[in-house]
């Protein structure tokens, strides 16, 4: 009988520094065994830019999760996110040899490691080639088509690629806790096994996670993945556009945007004014809704107006189930109607999957990456080895 197994995830966002320990039983279920938190500093726009400070709020989340959990952690599956990262789909083709009409394993293999070469910049490095469908003779397949007869074998692939420099920036602070890595996963991949099941991938979907200074985002049609990106845009960009127009210090900014914040465009949300009391005695300050409701909608317009260009022409008409939102911004009142007027597609916020032992506040969709990382592992393991081999030819230091 299978023996179960535990897994941590480590989202190092712009916000947030996130661990969670989960317990993979025999039985497929899943145990969160504990969360580690501590708040972000020295990362940007969901990169490094201060190596010691986010190392220190790295070992913090750790030691908070390790005393949750009551587990010595010794390796981790890793998000990566950043603008420098890219989503490519491409094809490969292998013709079978003269005399020869059905397809053997060989012959697949052929045509992925086709479809796996794309090509990528000479600072860029490989983090996934994910398998979206086969073809034979130019007819498609869901599965490998070994035994099947024809002439000509394609293989589809989506490949994701970043800047190599920035990755190891991310892996290095990992390992000088020290850690090892299980595995990079690309964070909006990451964050579509919680949000997504099988009938939504099969009919269309879009999850969009907009965190403090990313918004990423993954495409599924016919239940394989079509597009992911990321745009370096998030919640913290809102809170410095009230921070400029009203003169606010960021921090007043940020309150005020989470708690009376509202994207809908609703001019019934919009009346009257906020009182900003200050600490320090000093008079209050009276924003006016209109324009803090204004603010907050411009900014999340134009970040999902952007993220729809950036879509295969014609997406959205083959999104048939709909749009789900996760990511801390996604709580911001309104911002499911604000997401309707821009797709016109049905809004979801991702249901929490039955997991034993989660706490309330895990629930809360700032924290879906961090989950889909345990539901990524727990994939990994029951349908292949991981394959630490890529990570460690990557880099070499890291032996």
């Amino acid at each position: 009988m299978a023996r179960s197994k535990i897994h941590v995830g480590l989202e190092i966002g712009t916000s947030k520094i996130c661990m969670v320990v989960g317990e993979v039983k025999s039985d497929g279920s899943v145990k969160i065994l504990g969360v580690g938190q501590a708040k972000s500093v020295g990362v940007r726009k969901g990169e490094i830019y201060d190596f010691p400070q986010v190392r220190a709020c790295v070992k913090d989340a750790l030691v908070k999760a390790e005393d949750a959990s009551d587990v010595e952690i010794g390796s981790v599956f890793l998000s990566v996110t950043g603008a420098h990262i890219r989503g490519v789909n491409n094809r490969g083709s292998f013709r079978l040899p003269d005399g020869e009409d059905t397809i053997h394993p060989e012959h697949v293999d052929e045509a992925k490691e086709i479809a796996r070469a794309v090509a990528i910049p000479a600072d860029h490095v490989y983090l996934h080639h994910v398998i979206r469908k086969f073809g034979v003779d130019g007819f498609e397949h869901a599965s490998s088509p070994v035994g099947l007869s024809g002439r000509t074998v394609d293989s589809d692939f989506h490949v994701v690629h970043g800047i190599r420099s920035r990755i190891e920036n991310q892996i290095k602070c990992v390992r000088e806790m020290p850690l090892d890595i299980d595995d990079l996963v690309f964070a909006p991949i990451a964050t579509a096994q919680v949000a997504l099941d099988r009938e939504s991938r099969e009919r269309g979907a879009l999850v969009i996670d907009v965190g403090g200074g990313t918004t990423d985002y993954a495409l599924y049609f016919d239940g394989v993945i079509e597009a992911t990106g990321c745009i370096p845009v998030g919640g913290d960009h809102i809170t410095n556009d009230i921070h400029l127009v009203t003169g606010l210090p960021f921090s007043k900014a940020e309150v005020l945007k989470v708690r009376e914040g509202d994207a809908s465009g609703d001019v019934a949300r919009s009346v009257g004014v906020v009182k900003i009391g200050d600490d320090k005695g000093f008079a209050e300050v009276e924003v006016k809704r209109e324009l803090l409701n204004e603010i907050i909608r411009q900014r999340l317009e134009e970040t999902l107006r952007l993220l729809l260009r950036r879509l295969p022409p014609g997406a959205m008409e083959r999104v048939g189930t709909g749009v789900f939102l996760s990511g801390g911004t996604s709580l911001m009142r309104g911002f499911g109607e604000l997401a309707h007027d821009v797709f016109h597609r049905d809004i979801y916020r991702p249901e929490p999957p039955e997991l034993s032992g989660v706490q309330a506040s895990f629930k809360d969709p700032q924290f879906t990456t961090t989950l889909g990382l345990i539901r990524y592992a727990q994939i990994l393991e029951t349908e292949r080895a991981p394959k630490r081999g890529l990570l460690r030819r990557m880099i070499p230091f890291l032996r």
